[in-house]
């Protein structure tokens, strides 16, 4: 067999993916087990009575099911959930850690009030009562004085019972600025959207599908629910084709059958050159386009006017031979993977970098997918699908003062669902800029933040600090001092995830719903509080009609009430398994003006009518930099081996991973040799990256698997505010220090997948 210089990457890489995913590394943690000991914070347990707890585990959206081993009332190892539909006894190994984050000397321990300036460190120990009085207090006095919308709360997600109860108190309160991150998975539902006018979750029927077409998604880096990545992956047989389209060679790249190495930010273009070839050569799914699409075909609207359809659109625009100059991937390859996917049986096309934090443009997630519907994969098996969030917890009506109901109607800070963006729900890497152009005062008076890290997750971490430093009052619910927490002003901490109780909603990319309940494995082990709790003492102490929307004593009152149509499984079972009825899945069903699918959605242009639009045709966005100054181009990469969400690697992780990514205190930067070697690099080499953001010093790693002129660096490194004996400190580079956000015109999502560059010997 001959194996050229790609091949040979791609299968040591795969080799070494192979071993880390197999049960291997797990046996190797009963060794690790010796060494953590060593830790003095690590508890040793004594001989006991063993029990298991069923819980869910919420270190990641991942949500899978957990066994956590106690001894007596300790808890002392995590395992997979063996019947658990989606995790099926997969643990990753950010879940492995979690007793780590239990008793790790990162957990904030009681409420603390800042003392000194933001980020000095100084805090002092506070009680409950004190600490819920002046946070009360000082939105009391905010309301008071008609300015409930100058209060913001960002937090993780918005699915589930404890942020529906944080929109609760906001709604009633007042204000409109409930937000949370946004990541690919909203750009892909907002192109689902516009284009079959449905809501919901997007759902890839990976388990059912013949060939898998990711335009960078990290199947096997941490993206979805990893250990059912990891599955499918492990029980891949020959009839399964996975194509990874990135321009990095990834751990998913090499374990995939084929990777195709692209210019970055070029996705979207080649997903339509893809299209060409389909409609060219007539691979297309007729029956659909015939039955179910409109916009396809050229027309002529009411008026008269002749209208150009999205055959011709492509046509015109979008040949292979042009894609190819554009995308760096042969004009050959563009064909034949064209015909390979279109003429596979059952197939997906699937939308999203790595782990899928990046949201990503409009115009590109609307690429890819018109791949799915040129090719029939629409509410088919082994295709894509909308799921809609269950409705099963049970809400009590709620009544707003006046005071609520005017403020409620004002503009959100963030900008989302305004005139210039209506169908963005939250816009979070825009509120940096929108709180620094402000003139006097700081639009946000109030932020609270929970089961989220802006101040490293957001890009421009500078840019982002000077506008926290604008906001007079932080308020921080994390269990861990992290970044954000460390820049509070209050810190009132939550329960870790191994002690408290919550419903867990399902993991990205699933094509049915399962509903989890987090159950707490140990007793609280400090002076913290459930956050549901602590939103209904705050509703309490804030009386009127704000307290009477919250008549529960506690959370866990509210969750049995909410949710008792379902509480009896749960809470013996752990999940609860929610399938659509087929008559929802019609492929040919949607809920469009034209009861089409739109290949030209009627909003996607911002026109702000609801004319038909031609395609997008606003040019992908330019990343940051000119090529004088900076010649390089520097690209993220996820790892699932880094916690690069608002939680930081424990020790545990951070002991795996490997040193030609971390060495002592250097991230490595990876490097194409022949790139390395025009600069005076090598192997090794210490180096001096710029950006027009920020400066570093790393090292280089010279990787044959990463296209020419470009650098790549993991995210999940650069962490501060933890304690030294948490051993991931200063470690690295945070990639948000050296990257700021590029708004896309049409949805104002971020989607900087990259910045200019310059690397330098030092």
């Amino acid at each position: 067999m001959k194996i050229d210089r790609r091949s040979f990457i791609a299968l040591s890489l795969g080799a070494s993916v192979g071993i880390n995913f197999s049960p291997l590394p797990w046996k190797l943690t009963d060794d690790l087990s010796i060494w953590t000991q060593n830790w003095p914070w690590t508890p040793v347990p004594e001989r006991g009575e063993v029990s298991y707890v069923r819980s869910i585990c919420t270190l990641c959206p991942g949500a899978c099911g957990i066994m956590v081993r106690k001894v007596n009332s300790r808890a002392v190892r995590i395992e997979g959930m063996r019947n658990h539909p989606v995790s099926k006894g997969g643990v990753c190994p950010l879940g492995l850690s979690g007793l780590q984050y239990l008793y790790g000397p990162a957990r904030i321990k009681t409420p603390l009030k800042r003392e000194g300036k933001r980020g000095e460190g100084k805090w002092k120990t506070v009680s409950w009562d004190e600490a819920l009085n002046a946070v009360t207090k000082q939105l009391s006095e905010l309301r008071a004085n008609d300015e409930p919308q100058s209060v913001a709360w960002i937090t993780g997600t918005e699915r589930g019972t404890v942020p529906s109860l944080i929109d609760r108190f906001l709604a009633v309160y007042g204000s409109p600025n409930f937000i949370r991150p946004a990541g690919a998975h909203d750009t892909l539902e907002q192109a689902v959207y516009l284009t079959q006018g449905q809501l919901g979750t997007v759902g890839y029927d990976l388990e059912n599908t013949d060939f898998i077409l990711s335009f960078g998604a990290g199947l096997l880096d941490g993206w979805g629910t990893p250990t059912r990545m990891f599955r499918l992956h492990g029980n891949q047989d020959k009839t399964r084709t996975i194509v990874q389209i990135e321009p990095r060679l990834s751990d998913t790249a090499a374990k995939a059958g084929r990777w195709i190495g692209i210019i970055p930010g070029t996705e979207g273009e080649l997903a339509l050159g893809l299209a060409h070839v389909i409609i060219r050569e007539s691979l297309y799914d007729s029956e659909f386009i015939e039955t179910a699409a409109a916009g396809f075909e050229n027309w002529t609207d009411e008026s008269g006017r002749a209208r150009q359809g999205f055959r011709e659109m492509v046509l015109e625009n979008y040949a292979p031979e042009k894609v190819s100059r554009i995308t760096g991937v042969p004009q050959g390859t563009i064909e034949d993977l064209a015909r390979r996917f279109a003429q596979a049986d059952k197939k997906v096309a699937i939308f999203g970098r790595g782990q899928g934090s990046l949201p990503g443009s409009i115009r590109e997630g609307l690429a890819v997918h018109a791949l799915n519907a040129l090719v029939g994969s629409i509410h088919k098996a082994g295709g894509v699908s909308m799921v809609s969030d269950p409705d099963f917890a049970k809400w009590p009506e709620i009544n707003m003062d006046e005071t609520a109901s005017r403020s409620r109607q004002q503009p959100r800070i963030d900008g989302a669902g305004g005139e210039r963006f209506p169908y963005s729900r939250y816009l979070l890497t825009m509120l940096p800029e929108i709180i620094n152009a402000a003139s006097g005062d700081s639009p946000v008076k109030a932020l609270l933040v929970s089961e989220a890290n802006p101040l490293y997750t957001l890009p421009d971490t500078a840019t982002a600090r000077k506008a926290f430093d604008r906001i007079p009052l932080i308020i921080s619910f994390s269990t861990f001092m992290d970044e954000t927490a460390a820049y509070a002003d209050y810190i009132l901490p939550n329960h870790s995830n191994l002690e408290r109780l919550q419903d867990v909603p399902s993991p990205e990319g699933l094509p049915y719903s399962v509903i989890g309940l987090s159950k707490p494995a140990v007793k609280p082990l400090y002076d913290t509080r459930h956050i549901g709790d602590v939103v209904i003492n705050m509703a309490k102490a804030l009386g009127g009609f704000i307290e009477d929307a919250f008549p529960w004593d506690n959370y866990d009152a509210f969750l049995k009430e909410a949710l008792s149509d379902h509480w009896r499984q749960l809470n013996s079972r752990g999940f609860v398994e929610i399938r659509q009825p087929s008559s929802e899945l019609a492929p040919y069903e949607f809920a469009t003006a034209s009861a089409k699918f739109e290949f030209l959605p009627s909003t996607g242009n911002n026109s702000g009518g609801d004319e038909p639009a031609a395609w997008p045709q606003s040019a992908p966005v330019a990343i940051e930099g000119d090529t004088q100054g900076f010649p390089l181009v520097l690209i993220p990469y996820d790892s699932i081996r880094l916690a690069s969400r608002h939680i930081a690697n424990a020790p545990f992780m951070t002991k795996i991973i490997d040193d030609t990514v971390l060495k002592k205190q250097l991230v490595s930067v990876e490097i194409n040799p022949q790139t390395a070697g025009r600069l005076g690099l090598r192997e090794g080499d210490t180096a001096e990256l710029s950006t027009p953001r920020g400066n570093a010093v790393v090292r280089v790693h010279l990787q044959e698997g990463i296209q020419p002129n470009l650098l790549a660096m993991p995210r999940g490194l650069g962490r501060w505010g933890f304690p030294d004996d948490w051993y991931i400190n200063e470690k690295g580079v945070n990639f948000n220090d050296l990257i700021g956000p590029r708004p896309d015109p049409l949805s104002g999502r971020d989607t900087a997948w990259g910045i200019r560059a310059q690397l330098t010997r030092v």
